[in-house]
């Protein structure tokens, strides 16, 4: 485990002491499952920003791949 020096705004301390304090949970605790959950939503924001980029990159190939199929169909 990791040690850590963080500054928080104090809105954002207070309100994370309050909830805290309600669940009976470790500020410390509290922290790391907020950074996990951030963690995990920022890698499904830079997949789907990857996955946005190649299918762009792919697109006209697929275009040029289902106009071909078409001229298959077209033939029989």
């Amino acid at each position: 485990m990791k040690t850590l020096s963080l500054k928080l705004d104090d809105d954002i301390f207070e309100e994370a002491e309050e909830i805290t304090s309600k669940l009976h949970l470790a500020r410390n605790r509290y922290i790391n499952e907020a950074v996990s959950i951030y963690n995990r939503v920022n890698k499904k924001r830079l997949l789907k920003k990857q996955l946005a980029i190649e299918s762009a990159l792919t697109s006209k190939d697929s275009l040029e791949i289902l106009h071909e199929f078409e001229k298959l169909l077209d033939e029989n």
